[in-house]
């Protein structure tokens, strides 16, 4: 799959969701689409779509970051 099949589909659902919903299943839509191992440069091609879904990647690839970051610095942790 790639960036702009990901930005159509998410648009395509969008417009039957209620707009209380639509954070919550663009978080949602983003974390399935990780569980298939879509590359993280690919979701960021997707940002630039819907300012829902760029909201929820750019969440999920900062808390992705925040993560490496901690397993290097566990590793590097000597106490």
């Amino acid at each position: 799959m790639n960036d702009t099949q990901i930005g159509e589909i998410w648009l395509f659902f969008k417009e039957y969701l209620r707009k209380e919903d639509i954070s919550n299943a663009a978080e949602a839509f983003v974390d399935l689409l990780a569980d298939f191992n879509i590359k993280d440069k690919v979701l960021q091609g997707a940002v630039g779509f819907d300012p829902d879904l760029d909201t929820a990647i750019e969440y999920y690839l900062e808390d992705d970051s925040e993560e490496e970051y901690e397993e290097d610095y566990d590793e590097d942790d000597e106490y």
